[in-house]
């Protein structure tokens, strides 16, 4: 689909038909500096420079590669200033064996995992059968982070969680906004900031009338029918899937990718992560250098000024090859939710940074997060092949407070099964914490808190199980389970805005430190997260650059 048509589609009949509110009207209405690589290109990388030497003094320092810090180190390239970023997970830049650099969904193998030794997938069983099997340790993809009664999924690499989700880039309804971030100007981020979020993404739409007819999203129109059935609103969600490669892909001209069931241990073909828009444009830039397989342990205040950082440089098997230290003017904090509140608390109850305030590490959420799957009659099959990037979802987020994907089960067999994720207005927070005695940093979550969210998508899944005389599955997550109430893909909070930073991201307490990610929204974003945490980065590091550099 062409920009022109993409565009008269997202102002006109899809926004008609359904397309989530709020969104339609920013797509493509603001260009900037921000070039997307066609998405079945390889990344965009300049010439090796080799990782930062111990000793190095740098201008900034950028802990992490997802979207907050994928921002940053490009708008403060374009402003001038050369950016090195640290990233604790490889560069996924060269292919394995089999000539692709990310493993099939169906097919976990070395590169799946985030030193395990055995894959842990969201959905743990099948048909009565477990899933998981044993692989090599070795520093893959996916980071299933288990933590105080909740799995958190994180991508590890260069593009952080833009390598591994299902690409949904949903911007919020504007009656939302004011309970996801009560301290931002809501007219700034839907007048500027979400517009540059969603050019600088590469946001597109999926074709609605090709959505009518292609196999691969029967799935999707069996969840449109039940949902519709029931009087429940189904909605078209933006992406950021080239869908004219999917097109090719369907039509057995290109290498197929999401076609292929690839989503889960990263796409080959066809996404547009970060390594193809922010990353790319940074790199571009040539004042943008980047560090993959390098874990920061320290920082604190140096002698000279500035900040002294410590890190470990990693093997493929997690061992430590090198300890460096470098000195850096500026330090974003850009290791996600998670990463980066982790980091943050234990730097303050160590004495690295004693002037953090006591807000850090607070207000931890998991999206709302939950869950599970309908067993449909004979007569409605859900498509044998599925293409792995979720198009629309049901939304009752005013009456019940929560929002599903209609979501993908690529299996590669007909299931005759509906699968979803929901977000949900869980009001359950959690805190990160300093064990002193087993030295690490805890999260006080209890799985006890999910049963608001498993409530808020029984006001969806009841109804419809009810309408078309259906059930829920109770083998996907165990033995007789319903709810995958056990994970999150959506960490949020642990560093929130306007209280353990000031309102743009300025860590109190230690002047030229910031927090730049998905740490600074409290815990929920209504709709997936990534849009936004794009958008406030855009926001906040305009602020910073013309105030404090």
């Amino acid at each position: 689909m062409s920009d022109k048509s993409l565009h008269s589609k997202v102002s006109g009949g899809v926004s008609r038909r359904g397309f989530i509110a709020g969104t339609g009207s920013i797509l493509g209405a603001m260009a900037l500096t921000v070039n997307v690589t066609p998405a079945h290109a390889e990344p965009a990388i300049t010439a090796a420079t080799g990782p930062i030497e111990s000793g190095a003094r740098v201008p900034v320092l950028v802990i992490g590669t997802g979207y907050g810090g994928s921002v940053a180190a490009l708008r403060l390239a374009q402003a001038g200033v050369p950016v090195h970023m640290v990233e604790m997970g490889m560069a996924w830049d060269t292919p394995g064996s089999d000539g692709k650099i990310f493993a099939n969904t169906t097919k976990p193998d070395y590169r799946s995992y985030w030193l395990r030794t055995r894959t842990k997938a969201p959905l743990s069983n099948f048909l009565g059968f477990p899933i998981d099997k044993d692989v090599p340790r070795y520093t893959g993809i996916l980071d299933a982070e288990e933590m105080g009664g909740i799995i958190v999924y994180q991508g590890r690499g260069v593009g952080g969680g833009s390598l591994v989700n299902g690409g949904m880039a949903v911007t919020p309804k504007r009656q939302n906004f004011a309970a996801i971030l009560p301290s931002v100007d809501a007219e700034e981020m839907y007048g500027t900031y979400y517009p540059r979020a969603n050019a600088g993404l590469g946001v597109g739409l999926i074709d609605p009338d090709w959505f009518e007819t292609v196999a691969c999203y029967q799935f999707a129109r069996v969840g449109r029918k039940h949902a519709q059935r029931s009087g429940f609103p189904f909605v078209f969600v933006p992406d950021v899937y080239d869908w004219d490669y999917m097109k090719q892909e369907v039509a057995g001209t290109v290498p197929k990718s999401a076609v292929d069931g690839e989503i889960l241990y990263g796409n080959n073909a066809g996404k547009k992560s970060l390594q193809q828009t922010y990353l790319a444009a940074a790199r571009a830039t040539g004042k943008v250098t980047i560090s993959p397989l390098h874990r920061v342990t320290t920082v604190s205040p140096s002698d000279g000024g500035g900040y002294t950082v410590a890190m470990e440089q990693l093997g493929t098997n997690g061992d430590v090859l090198a300890t460096k230290t470098v000195t850096a003017d500026r330090v974003f904090f850009a290791a996600g939710s998670v990463g980066t509140s982790k980091l943050l608390v234990r730097l303050k109850a160590t004495g690295a940074l004693p002037n953090l305030n006591d807000e850090v590490g607070r207000g931890w959420g998991d999206n709302g997060n939950v869950m599970c799957g309908r067993a449909n009659h004979m007569w409605d099959p859900t498509g044998k092949v599925q293409a792995s990037i979720p198009c629309g979802g049901i939304d009752n987020w005013d009456a019940g407070g929560a929002f599903a994907e209609v979501a993908p089960l690529p299996t590669g067999i007909e299931t005759y099964a509906s699968f979803y994720l929901s977000i949900t207005k869980n009001p359950n927070r959690a805190r990160f914490s300093w064990n002193a005695a087993a030295g690490k940093v805890e999260l006080d979550w209890q799985t006890a808190w999910k049963q608001p969210s498993i409530d808020m998508a029984k006001t969806i899944f009841d109804k419809i199980n009810a309408k078309e005389g259906t059930i829920y599955r109770t083998d996907l997550f165990g033995t007789n389970k319903v709810w995958g109430d056990h994970l999150t893909y959506h960490p949020l909070g642990g560093a929130v805005l306007d209280k353990a930073t000031d309102n743009y991201g300025r860590l109190h307490g230690h002047p030229g430190l910031y927090v730049i990610d998905g740490a600074l929204i409290p815990g929920n974003t209504s709709v997936n997260p990534f849009v936004t945490i794009t958008a406030l980065a855009e926001r906040n590091i305009e602020k910073i650059i013309a105030t404090d550099l």
